[in-house]
């Protein structure tokens, strides 16, 4: 079953292209390895996910939005490479996560998107290093940003 195939029996769809909200690259390639800009917890002109863990937001809450910044992530990969299936592995996932004081459980709130990559790429390559981190605040209040990295499969020729 391809990455598309595996979209379509979780029940989700690429959502629009995120607009970018500075002066950066959604993606840019390095041989074979595709960094991907961090991706909020919201969707362009639709859902987002806003405030902090442990305050205004449950876990599960922050899972979802973790969810959503994968989301966005494969869209900007699907067209910046033309095809979702090029991807060999996650390499790594940066996550930050707006925070109430106090509130300790950052890794289970990046959980759900680590979840979400192994039940698309598969459980080992769909599963890369991973920092969770905490912060008092993200741009335009969102709950969580991802940075990811990805490393290509091989060209044929």
């Amino acid at each position: 079953m391809n990455v598309y195939e595996r979209l379509e029996a979780l029940g989700r769809a690429l959502p629009p292209p995120p607009v970018p909200g500075g002066l950066y690259k959604p993606a840019l390639q390095i041989g074979d390895l595709v960094y991907v800009s961090g991706q909020g917890s919201m969707v362009r002109d639709g859902d987002r996910y806003t405030g902090r863990v442990g305050a205004d937001r449950t876990v599960e809450d922050g899972q979802k939005a973790a969810q959503m910044c994968v989301m966005n992530a494969l869209r900007i990969l699907h067209d910046s490479l033309g095809d979702l299936n090029r991807i060999q592995r996650v390499v790594k996932v940066l996550g930050f996560v707006s925070s109430a004081d106090g509130f300790f459980q950052q890794p289970k709130v990046i959980d759900g998107a680590s979840q979400l990559l192994a039940d698309l790429f598969g459980e080992d390559p769909g599963v890369g290093v991973r920092s969770a981190i905490s912060t008092n605040q993200l741009p335009l209040d969102l709950t969580v940003e991802i940075e990811f990295l990805f490393q290509l499969k091989p060209e044929t020729p």
